[in-house]
């Protein structure tokens, strides 16, 4: 491992609201051969923003239209970290907090419809963090979405049903994943059937999901890499 790795520290902040459902730090954890910290944002747990050269906002069973009060407070330490030019990586609802924290409340929305399961993406043009042009498979559950990105936001990849899949904030360390890449088959089946067996929102879609034959492309792989080698490194 390179010295510069050796040198990044990672925040994960766990915007999980029931563990017993949903374990974002146990799944992001796992890919990370550096030093971490876990922040459980719903008990008013948060980095320092100048402490770490990393940022993950995970995922959450919340919605971002629906903002406990933390929230605020989340999204201060989004735009502090975003300032010292640390790198950051928001998935699904951490991509669309990272939205919210830096372009607005206008810039996000309710989901026509659910997006549930294993999702082709489509990534339009090589970039670093997705790989070449394509359309990689990675699992998906979002009720929520992205919308009309400002400049100096670039879009790395969409669907037809969410047209914002992941962003770049300009020439920034700042990167939006709408998907659960960290997220591996058994995983993303265990979760789907925890959500079913709670009686979560959408009962259907979820069902649906798990229909289908799951499908994974790995694109953790690559986008932890780049995540981890960009960004204001710690001495």
């Amino acid at each position: 491992m390179s010295d510069d790795k050796r040198a990044a520290r990672v925040a994960i902040i766990d915007n999980s609201i029931d563990p017993d459902v949903y374990r974002p730090v146990e799944h992001w954890g796992r890919h990370l051969a550096v030093p971490w910290d876990a922040f459980v944002a719903r008990d008013g747990r948060f980095p320092d923003p100048t402490a770490y050269s990393h940022f993950i906002l995970t995922g959450s069973e919340a919605s971002i239209l629906e903002r406990e009060p933390w929230v605020a407070v989340e999204a201060g330490i989004v735009r502090e970290a975003v300032a010292a030019g640390a790198a950051v990586l928001g998935s699904c609802w951490g991509h669309q907090l990272l939205v919210f924290a830096l372009a607005g409340e206008s810039h996000i929305r309710r989901c026509d419809r659910p997006e549930i399961g294993w999702v082709p993406i489509r990534v339009d043009k090589e970039n670093e963090l997705l790989g070449p042009a394509g359309t990689p498979y990675t699992f998906s559950v979002h009720y929520d979405e992205v919308r009309d990105l400002p400049a100096p936001f670039e879009i790395l990849a969409s669907t037809d049903a969410c047209p914002v899949q992941s962003f770049r904030l300009g020439d920034q360390p700042v990167w939006g994943l709408q998907c659960h890449p960290e997220v591996d088959i058994p995983t993303g089946l265990r979760f789907l059937q925890d959500l079913v067996d709670y009686s979560f929102k959408g009962r259907y879609f979820l069902l649906e999901a798990l229909r289908q034959p799951p499908r994974d492309s790995g694109l953790i792989l690559r986008i932890v890499r780049t995540f981890l080698a960009a960004g204001r490194l710690q001495g």
